[in-house]
């Protein structure tokens, strides 16, 4: 994945990540907060910021330093894990099947796997 994608990626996880959770804290907060989601809900906005912040940063770096072509693997491992965490947490807010909620911890997997490979290719620097 090159870097202007990387960046691509996270602009656009940033826009989504904002927008979502406005409509979540203001359109649905009584439905979020009557199925006792709100928080679940919270948890999958903050992640997805999180990563799009840190998607930005890796962006930046590869723009920098294409060498460090790990950071493209990290880019990958993040946005499948923002996918299959934030996405089933979503999913599971609006219709309540709970079994997505087996879904989330390999998205989190994902999320860790990415900043392992951020650790391995910092040992590049």
């Amino acid at each position: 994945m090159t870097a202007k994608i990387i960046l691509q990626l996270a602009a656009l996880l940033g826009a989504l990540g904002v927008a979502i959770g406005a409509f979540g804290a203001h359109g649905l907060r009584p439905m979020l907060e009557a199925s006792g989601r709100f928080d679940t809900f919270e948890t999958a906005v903050r992640y997805q910021f999180y990563h799009a912040l840190a998607l930005l940063a890796v962006g930046i770096l590869l723009q920098v330093r294409p060498e460090l072509r790990l950071l493209s693997t990290t880019a990958w491992l993040w946005l499948g894990g923002v996918l299959l965490f934030s996405g089933s947490l979503y999913t599971l807010c609006f219709t309540g099947i709970t079994k997505l909620g087996a879904v989330a911890p390999i998205g989190g997997l994902l999320l860790i796997a990415g900043w392992i490979s951020v650790l391995l290719a910092a040992r590049q620097l």
